[in-house]
């Protein structure tokens, strides 16, 4: 009897104790978050709310709000430059009313919870951040209506009436996004865009609008041999005469050319390409580059056909590759017209080189004129302009026959010698041509059955 006597008061005492621990940690828990409670990733018990707080703080930054406008281009903007503030308090005081210190013991699987932080900021430099954004300013400085606008590119139309950003309805929406702890802003989502109506004047501007992206989509593109020149919007709005910066119509209310700027930009064209007459650079075969000045080879543009081209066709709408009208055209066009086949007159070192698509395939030594007694063969970027087999060469006190006649400016031309047995070195100095390029009658043979009309020649000291 007293063994049962003393198991009971044992197991009263130890039940005693259980119960008193169990109240001692339900009074602890009254004031501190209970057992297993983790708050943003944060481990709670034990914890205080504003011991919580100060942790939930340390790691909480100002959030970065991305906005996309109705084109999905994105901006971001700082809250940290609008002074912003986190507070947990309230949340935290009402997640902690939820728990029951008495109930701790049933706390044993892990309480995780997710809180939002009271914000506050400072409005006005938020506001102003807001003003500053790229499309916000850009909003706030669109006129309303439709204007035509003249660019580096061309005439444009600016569209003032469609997807107008009501910017006080979208600084409500970002307001709303900040205060509900997110970080995205769809400005098109928001419905913060609308559109205005057209009024008379923006019928007219559209009419006249439309008149000038017709004469702006042509597209001519000029061949100038290796390099192509589209005439885009970027030139043709050039051509339109204007007033008060807007092209004008006539009165059969179409536009006006300005038949000057046509001109200019045709001058311009062939102050560009033509290369008659002009100073070349030559990459000679001795190795350095030469500047060669003159000589009856070269394109020249017929600037007055291809003014009167312009006149007609741009405002017929007219698009395709479009090869000039040439004065004078040479074996080849563009900048480079000399090309990989030519004749060179090397007059220093009185050598001759023929070159066929960049090959050399024949290389002499010449005579050329008369130093002492200025016939000098003149300098210049000349052309074969006739073949002939068996001349009578004529000049003041001499006839002198020749099997092989290719004359590149005026009398001067190249032609065989047998009348000679050396060539080169210094001769043409003292006893050099009166002016032509004489040449081995072998040589001459060769020369003459690979050279077509119209070959550049290329002659330089």
């Amino acid at each position: 009897m007293k063994r049962r006597t003393r198991i009971f008061l044992v197991m009263v005492i130890l039940l005693l104790a259980a119960v008193s621990g169990y109240l001692a940690l339900a009074f602890y828990y009254r004031g501190v978050f209970s057992l297993n409670t983790w708050i943003n990733g944060v481990y709670c018990t034990g914890k205080s709310v504003e011991e919580v707080n100060s942790e939930l703080l340390s790691f909480t930054e100002a959030p970065i709000i991305t906005i996309t406008d109705s084109t999905g281009q994105s901006y971001l903007l700082d809250l940290s430059q609008a002074d912003y503030k986190g507070d947990y308090t309230e949340s935290l005081e009402e997640s902690l009313k939820e728990q029951n210190s008495f109930l701790w013991a049933g706390y044993f699987t892990a309480q995780r919870n997710t809180l939002a932080p009271a914000v506050s900021f400072d409005e006005e430099k938020l506001e102003k951040l807001w003003q500053e954004l790229p499309f916000v300013r850009q909003e706030l400085e669109r006129e309303p209506g439709l204007s035509i606008e003249r660019r580096d590119e061309g005439y444009t139309l600016i569209d003032g009436l469609s997807s107008r950003l009501d910017t006080q309805k979208a600084y409500q929406a970002l307001l709303s996004v900040i205060k509900e702890g997110e970080t995205q802003l769809s400005l098109g989502d928001a419905d913060c865009y609308y559109a205005l109506k057209k009024d008379e004047q923006d019928e007219q501007t559209l009419k006249l609008w439309k008149k000038i992206e017709q004469f702006q989509d042509c597209q001519i593109t000029y061949d100038m041999g290796d390099e192509k020149i589209l005439l885009d919007a970027s030139v043709t709005a050039g051509f339109l005469k204007t007033e008060n910066g807007l092209p004008v119509l006539n009165e059969s209310g179409e536009l006006v050319m300005e038949k000057e700027q046509v001109e200019a930009f045709i001058k311009e064209l062939a102050g560009e390409y033509d290369t008659y007459g002009g100073e070349r650079s030559f990459l000679s075969t001795r190795g350095d580059v030469v500047t060669i000045e003159g000589g009856t080879y070269g394109t020249q543009l017929d600037q007055k056909a291809e003014v009167e081209y312009l006149m007609e066709s741009i405002p017929a709408g007219e698009s395709c590759v479009h090869i000039p009208a040439y004065k004078r055209q040479g074996l080849h066009r563009g900048k480079d017209d000399i090309g990989d086949t030519y004749i060179e007159i090397d007059m220093t070192q009185q050598k001759m080189y023929y070159y066929e698509e960049g090959e050399l395939l024949l290389e002499t030594e010449v005579v050329t004129g008369n130093l002492s007694r200025k016939w000098g063969t003149p300098e210049g970027v000349n052309y074969v302009y006739n073949k002939q087999r068996n001349r009578v060469l004529r000049g003041e006190g001499y006839a002198s026959p020749v099997k092989y006649w290719m004359p590149v400016k005026g009398g001067i031309g190249i032609h065989d010698a047998s009348w000679r047995t050396e060539f080169g070195g210094e001769i043409y100095k003292k006893n050099g041509s009166h002016g032509c390029i004489n040449t081995p009658s072998q040589k001459m043979a060769e020369l003459y059955e690979m050279v077509e009309t119209g070959t550049p020649v290329v002659m330089f000291y």
